[in-house]
């Protein structure tokens, strides 16, 4: 019994020592999860913009602004593009050729380059040559349409990868066609396609970028990188076009949220910009565009060169320039733009260089107009009176109107100003007598002007540090003049005139004569309406060279200047802002050349450090 309690105790050690190690050997655990993939981060640089304009179709005088350059030229294809010089160069992701191959008739065919896409995956094809040539030829409001009006035909090959374009006569600028191609097989059939389809941004893309959104409200443009881009693509994700205050703009570069900057150059943009020092880097980028007076010479009053001559005799263009674009470049020629290699001045010693009230007095009166005891000027029994427009979005062009309005007034004529939508003013022969939303920014020390009323900043004063009456009462519709709304014709049109293509093409396209052709028989009026059968053959021949030959440019000058279809004001300065991790984002950004903008390359920008 002793032995088998002692073999039982044994056994009993035994099991609890086994137990006992099985409780203290540690539990397997599971192997942790593997830990989930960082999420990639968007890149993107912000860029300040002042204004998003009215639309975005860059063919259109009424959408010409910085952002719709931007947008063209990193959405839009191009056959050629202007190198850091400015020289068109072919661009191979569009076309792998392009060159004259006949003579008789005048023949230039190119070959597209079979990758070449939009992103909707329609092909970049002839029928896209075909919708631009169509609507430059036939559209108003169109910027530079001379070179398309001389084109025939346009003939697709290779399954619409070739196209033929067929000319009238020679034309050895030709390289200047077919930029900024737009999607044919989106807006051939959309209702006003031309000037409504892309008011909201541009559809599709046939470039490194494409237009994600549009918002107005909050005042962005939003690009992305186009994933279905056939060349290289795009280095960052996104670039962000976004409406900014100066203070605001400021205060975004300070803190890093805005990389870079194109804004107007203005006073109220430097002092905002001033307290930052050397932390931006500012430079100046004179704008493709030379803010003018265009002078109806088909009807009304100014029909008559004398009151074309007399208004020039009256307005100040200094004065007027130094009120709302102080940092802008006085443009004194009809040709080139004062930022361009060779510009010369060529407005004659006086007026209308400069005011000169008795000048003035003398061709109204040769005119047949006499002022009576109230000082306003009159035929007969009618009053002199002339009615000035300006696009409601261009607030700069609006403030114009109403210094040149003050001007006239004081010097005697009756004056309305309007301000319908721009793509109403620059494309129909009558527009609603709307009147504009302020009144006249205070005029420069010196300016002959009527006295204005307690001021209040504008949309415009508020880039250039003017001041303007905070109402638009009987200053901008005089007494008699038309009620709100009646279709009236504009006599007086501020309007922006592009610069930096084929200057032969672009003098024919705004002061030649509205010619019919086989093709269009009723063309479209030219942006002054002006038609000189003695200067035309001399258009045609600037247009016709491959380098403008200068005695017949200096002969054009001189006849312009004696026919007055327009008054040169001024070129718009733009500025390039950039702050450290801005330059190293972009390369150093700079101005780039005038025609494409400080945004030409950004698809090879990178993200900012940081």
């Amino acid at each position: 019994m002793r032995t088998e309690r002692s073999l039982l105790a044994v056994l009993v050690a035994a099991l609890l020592a086994f137990l006992a190690a099985c409780t203290d050997r540690p539990v397997d655990q599971p192997a942790p999860a593997p830990a989930p993939p960082p999420v990639p981060t968007s890149t993107q640089v912000v860029v300040g913009v002042d204004d998003l304009g009215s639309g975005f179709n860059p063919h259109l005088t009424a959408d010409r602004s910085a952002v719709t350059t931007a947008l063209s030229t990193l959405v839009l294809p191009s056959v050629f593009r202007p190198d850091a010089n400015g020289d068109l160069q072919l661009d191979r992701t569009i076309a792998t050729s392009a060159e004259v191959t006949s003579t008789s008739p005048f023949t230039v065919s190119y070959e597209l380059n079979v990758q070449a896409s939009w992103s909707s995956n329609s092909p970049i094809a002839a029928e896209d040559f075909v919708y631009l040539w169509e609507q430059m030829r036939s559209q108003p409001g169109t910027v530079d349409a001379a070179g398309y009006k001389l084109i025939t035909d346009v003939r697709s090959r290779a399954g619409g990868k070739a196209v033929d374009v067929v000319f009238s006569e020679a034309y050895p600028n030709w390289s200047h066609l077919f930029s900024d191609l737009l999607p044919a097989h989106i807006l051939k059939d959309a209702p006003g396609s031309w000037t409504g389809a892309l008011a909201g941004g541009l559809p599709v893309s046939g470039g490194p970028f494409r237009v994600v959104t549009v918002d107005r409200s909050r005042g962005e443009v939003v690009l992305a990188r186009n994933d279905l881009y056939w060349a290289t693509p795009s280095t960052l994700d996104r670039i962000v076009l976004r409406r900014l205050d100066p203070p605001t703009l400021a205060e975004g570069l300070r803190t890093g949220d805005v990389q870079v900057a194109i804004p107007a150059s203005g006073a109220k943009v430097r002092a905002a910009l001033a307290p930052l020092g050397a932390a931006v880097r500012t430079q100046q980028a004179p704008r493709p565009t030379v803010s003018e007076l265009r002078l109806r010479s088909d009807g009304g009053p100014l029909v008559d060169t004398r009151v074309r001559q007399a208004v020039g005799a009256i307005v100040d263009r200094e004065a007027i320039r130094t009120a709302v674009a102080p940092d802008s470049l006085a443009a004194d020629a009809f040709g080139l733009a004062p930022s361009q290699p060779g510009y010369a001045a060529t407005a004659p010693a006086g007026a209308p260089a400069r005011p000169d009230p008795a000048a003035a007095e003398q061709l109204l009166t040769e005119a047949g107009y006499t002022r009576g005891a109230d000082g306003r000027w009159s035929l007969g029994r009618t009053p002199l009176r002339l009615v000035i427009g300006a696009g409601a979005e261009r607030t700069t062009d609006v403030a114009v109107a109403q210094l040149v309005a003050q001007q006239l007034r004081a010097a005697g004529i009756t004056v309305d100003v309007v301000a319908p939508p721009s793509a109403d003013l620059f494309t129909a022969p009558t527009v609603p007598a709307t009147p504009p939303s302020t009144t006249t920014p205070a005029p420069s020390p010196g300016a002959s002007a009527a006295p204005t009323t307690t001021p209040a900043p504008t949309p415009a004063a508020a880039a250039t540090g003017t001041t303007a009456p905070t109402t638009a009462s009987s200053t901008t519709l005089s007494s008699g003049a038309p009620a709100p709304g009646a279709a009236v014709p504009v006599d007086v049109l501020v309007r922006p005139r592009a610069v930096g293509g084929d200057l032969g093409a672009q003098l024919v396209s705004d002061y030649g004569c509205a010619t019919p052709t086989a093709t269009v028989p009723n063309p479209p009026a030219t942006p002054t309406a002006f038609c000189s059968t003695a200067l035309q053959p001399v258009l045609d021949s600037l247009a016709n060279a491959a380098t403008p030959d200068p005695g017949q440019l200096a002969t054009t000058e001189r006849v312009l200047w004696a026919q007055l279809p327009a008054l040169p004001l001024f070129q718009p300065v733009g500025l390039v802002v950039s702050t450290t991790a801005g330059d190293a984002a972009t390369a150093g950004i700079g101005p780039g050349p005038l025609t494409t903008g400080p945004l030409t390359g950004a698809q090879r920008w990178t993200a900012p450090p940081g």
